[in-house]
Parts: structure tokens; C-alpha cells; sequence
């Protein structure tokens, strides 16, 4: 099937071959270049007109102006035809689209709400990405949900204020929301539509104004972020305690003289389960130093001693290379 945009090109190649043609016919019947321009012009759009416009019109004038208005309306119904269906296909390409999106956004659970694709959305997600944590995008504006489409994130067009809009994205089997509008009091909102809807969800807020962060965990956020005063202290840190920013880059999962820290959910049926840091040999096997272990309540047990018993339902925080962490993952299915 040609493409609308090749039939429209196709179709206005045609009209303007049809007008010159006109335009020398008019001209070999005696005709002036206006008056032969305008008939020509008339003629093609099927606007009426006097038969006396620029001349006589012979017989054989006649026929072929019977010809131009054949040919020439059937090139501008072609052309119309092009536009319909350059509109109908983009319409439906859309429907579509939004259609599969909605079906992929009902199947998600435990996955990560990110309203706002601005700076800091994108570089959000980026990380989330990395981490293979799912998620999904939504931002009112146009632009940049197209931006997150290309870079192959599940993102929607709409307004992340509106209820119904965190009902759809299925915030009632979410882990987390987290909104980075520029505006306070659209983060405010969300976080309180958001605690009302699910008061498990994980709500982590952008806040432009200190004034604004007591409201927002009054609203229901468990963690506010300021990126200008976060920004300040790194800053800070990095002339004062550099140490201390790069065991700040490792927690965050960014490679430092090759080594990173990585937290590992342990599921129910995990061979770690029931084992004891000991009977693991995290060093000698797999070159491997377990941080911390976060209990099923949540709770952070640093630097645990050998006889620490690992449980389903929490989780592991090791420091060492990728490749380390990664073939302790597999060995253990985590």
C-alpha cells in the first residue's frame, strides 16, 4: 500500500503537470498568459465561470476544457483522498498504540510510577533501566512522552493529577511513585491523591522549597528530595569527604575501581534461605563482602557476623566486582 505522504507528493505532481498543461492549451488557442492562467486556475477547481473568460471557446476548446475538469478533479479528490488517510491512519496508529500501552499497564505489578519525564525524570528512569526495575512514564506533555516512546519506555500522555489517571496505572499493585514535576503544589497533589488511593506505595516527592517538604510528608511522602540542596551537599562533600561521595557512588550503583553495591531480594524459595553468612563463604567463593542484610520487617542489620541466618523476604546488600555479583545471583537464584 503507497504511504498517504508518497500519494499526497504523487498526487501534486500530477496537479501541477495537469495546470501547465492547461495553461499551453489555453495559450495555443490564442489566449493571453492571464487570462489562459486563470481559466486554467477555474477550470482545475471547478469554480464557475463565463465561457467568454479570455476568448472564444471552439468546439474543440470545449472538449478539452471538459478534459481539464475530469482529470483535474479527479487528481484533487485523489489528493483529499492522500490527507483522509494520512489523518485516519495516524488516528488509528494512535488508538492502537494507547491500546497496547493500557493492556501492558494492566498486566505490571510491583512496578514503579514515574510521573514527570522532565531532567530529572529521564535520568530516573535511565537508572531504573540499569537496574531492569519496571516502570512507567507519564507526562502531559506531547513531546515528551514521544521522547520516552523513542528511548523504548512504557509511557502515556495524561495528566498524573487526575485520579483516575493513577487508578489506570495501576497504583493499587505499585512499589513505588515517584513524581518529579517542577511545580510543588503538582507534587503535593499527587502524593495526596496517591496515599489516599494506596497506603502501602512507596511516594517519593521532588521538592523545589524547603517550605514544601514538611507538606509533602504530611501528605503522605516517605522520602522528599530537593535537587538543589542535594546538590549543595555533594558538592560540599566532594571538597571536604571525598571518600565519602565515592562510597555514595558505589551505593548508587555506579562503578568505582570497578567495584559496586547491589542490594539482592531473597525470594521465599531461595537455596539462601536458612543459610548462614558463614556457610556461604561470600569472601573466599565469590570475592564478595556482605554489607548489611535487610530483615522481612525492613529492618538494616550492618555488618553482620558469620552466624547470621539469611530469610526469605528480605534481602542481601553486598559490595564487590559486577561480574562477583552477578555469579552469586546465579548461583542462587536471586
Amino acid at each position: 500500500m503507497n504511504s498517504p505522504l508518497r500519494r499526497l507528493r504523487r498526487g501534486l505532481a500530477i496537479l501541477a503537470f495537469i495546470f501547465l498543461v492547461a495553461v499551453l492549451g489555453y495559450r495555443v488557442a490564442g489566449w493571453n498568459l492571464l487570462d489562459a492562467t486563470y481559466m486554467a486556475i477555474i477550470t482545475l477547481f471547478t469554480v464557475g465561470f463565463r465561457d467568454d473568460v479570455g476568448g472564444v471557446m471552439t468546439p474543440p476548446l470545449k472538449v478539452f476544457t471538459m478534459a481539464l475538469i475530469i482529470f483535474g478533479a479527479s487528481t484533487v479528490l485523489y489528493i483529499l483522498g492522500g490527507l483522509v488517510q494520512m489523518m485516519t491512519e495516524g488516528e488509528i496508529n494512535r488508538a492502537l498504540g494507547l491500546r497496547r500501552i493500557t493492556r501492558e499497564i494492566r498486566q505490571l505489578s510491583g512496578h514503579v510510577i514515574l510521573c514527570g519525564f522532565g531532567r530529572m525524570g529521564e535520568t530516573l528512569a535511565a537508572e531504573l533501566r540499569r537496574v531492569k526495575q519496571v516502570f512507567v512514564v507519564v507526562d502531559n506533555d506531547p513531546a515528551r512522552v514521544a521522547e520516552a516512546t523513542t528511548l523504548n519506555y512504557l509511557a502515556i500522555h495524561d495528566d498524573a493529577t487526575e485520579e483516575q489517571v493513577l487508578q489506570d496505572l495501576g497504583l493499587e499493585r505499585a512499589k513505588a511513585l515517584v513524581t518529579t514535576l517542577p511545580k510543588d503544589a503538582d507534587n503535593l497533589f499527587i502524593t495526596l491523591t496517591a496515599r489516599n488511593l494506596n497506603s502501602q506505595v512507596q511516594i517519593i516527592a521532588r521538592a523545589e522549597y524547603r517550605s514544601t517538604e514538611k507538606k509533602l510528608i504530611q501528605a503522605g511522602a516517605d522520602r522528599v528530595v530537593l535537587p538543589a540542596a542535594a546538590g549543595a551537599m555533594r558538592m560540599a562533600a566532594m571538597i571536604t569527604r571525598p571518600s565519602t561521595v565515592e562510597l555514595v557512588e558505589l551505593a548508587a550503583g555506579r562503578n568505582v575501581a570497578e567495584v559496586t553495591i547491589d542490594e539482592l531480594t531473597i525470594p521465599p524459595d531461595c537455596p539462601l534461605v536458612g543459610r548462614t553468612v558463614r556457610e556461604t563463604e561470600p569472601r573466599s567463593r565469590h570475592g564478595l563482602l556482605i554489607v548489611a542484610i535487610r530483615r522481612p520487617n525492613q529492618t538494616l542489620e550492618f555488618n553482620p557476623d558469620a552466624n547470621t541466618v539469611f530469610e526469605g523476604g528480605g534481602s542481601v546488600i553486598v559490595m564487590g566486582r559486577s561480574e562477583d555479583i552477578e555469579r552469586f545471583r546465579h548461583e542462587y537464584g536471586i
